[in-house]
């Protein structure tokens, strides 16, 4: 699994972390499991590099029998 880095404000929770990575407030576990040193903590100190998992962006499928005749 890759890993990028992230750099944390003064009293920052996890779930602000995962909006500002990820976009949504809920993808916090995964980052989580990626630094168990810190699981305890609810509000993280400034300046702590965590490693945050890379997650590939994939794209929704629809079957070609959903989408209307001009986009098949």
């Amino acid at each position: 699994m890759e890993f990028t880095a992230y750099q944390t404000l003064q009293g920052q929770r996890w779930d602000a972390i995962a909006q500002a990575v990820y976009g949504s407030p809920y993808a916090y576990e995964g980052i989580i499991f990626a630094n168990p040193q810190y699981r305890h903590l609810l509000q993280l100190p400034g300046g702590v590099v965590l490693r945050i998992p890379v997650v590939a962006q994939t794209e929704p499928t629809i079957p070609k029998e959903l989408l209307p005749p001009w986009k098949r």
